[in-house]
């Protein structure tokens, strides 16, 4: 198989940036991620005095593109993506909030963050960052900028992401390492599942395909995890992987480079 392209691993119909992904093969849409985030809004002066890599000393609330102090504020810490991210002011629901915990680190201006979002303590965020709404960026996530975050997922705790997409409902809860990828959506990274995107050999990553290699054009490329993909706890993808839709991997297993069209993965 040599078309591999988008349309093969994601169904990007009701992703907010579906106009963005790439008609030919599905890595071209991470060659082109650059540009494309620099190119979008962000809430730099919303966030002008928060972004400047110092620890939010209190917990901040964003709500209607405005930036307010939690302090007098009930907040109720539950399940962001199932919107139960609750926060009340003398008994009323303040719609749509966005808390940043106190602790957390925003570096940079180029920072947009979607209705409903939580980021806990200790996370840091760089940008270029683009995360949608209903997200929790958990405690010790580590997003490393040109990050492209969908609705509804999870960076969790010391989990690393750099110039990625999410798709919607994506989840890389523990311990991962997400790097040159794309998760589409509901995938699910078990815990420890690291994405690696460097071959030790100089040169681009090469896919292999049934039909031959094709060379990504892209010296750093990680994996492409179809719609529904789930990684077993401490699995590994080499460098230049695509898993199509629904795939399993099973715990502790490496992933040779290449198209893989199975169903479980052993």
């Amino acid at each position: 198989m040599t078309d591999l392209n988008s349309d093969l691993f994601f169904d990007t119909a009701h992703y907010a940036h579906r106009a963005f992904f790439a008609n030919g093969q599905a890595w071209e849409t991470l060659a082109g991620l650059k540009d494309y985030m620099d190119s979008q809004p962000y809430q730099t002066k919303l966030l002008a005095g928060l972004t400047n890599g110092t620890p939010l000393a209190e917990t901040m609330v964003l709500v209607n593109d405005t930036l307010i102090s939690g302090q007098g504020l009930d907040i109720d810490f539950g399940d962001a993506t199932k919107g139960k991210l609750l926060v009340t002011r003398n008994g009323a629901t303040i719609e749509d909030a966005t808390v940043l915990m106190a602790g957390a680190v925003l570096v940079g201006g180029k920072i947009r963050l979607g209705k409903g979002v939580l980021v806990e303590s200790g996370a840091f965020l760089k940008g270029p960052l683009l995360v949608g709404d209903r997200c929790e960026i958990r405690h010790g996530a580590y997003l490393r900028g040109y990050c492209l975050i969908g609705a509804r997922c999870v960076v969790g705790h010391t989990t690393e992401v750099k110039h990625s997409i999410f798709l919607d409902d994506a989840k890389a809860g523990h311990f991962a390492y997400v790097g040159d990828s794309i998760l589409g959506n509901q995938v699910n990274l078990g815990a420890g599942t690291k994405l690696a995107n460097f071959r030790f050999m100089p040169g681009n990553v090469r896919i292999k395909t049934d039909a031959g290699h094709l060379d990504s054009g892209l010296r750093k490329l990680g994996a492409l995890l179809g719609d529904g993909v789930q990684t077993g706890c401490n699995s590994v993808t080499s460098p230049g992987t695509l898993l199509a839709k629904k795939t399993m991997v099973m715990p502790n297993v490496t992933v040779p480079s290449g198209y893989h069209a199975k169903s479980i993965i052993r």
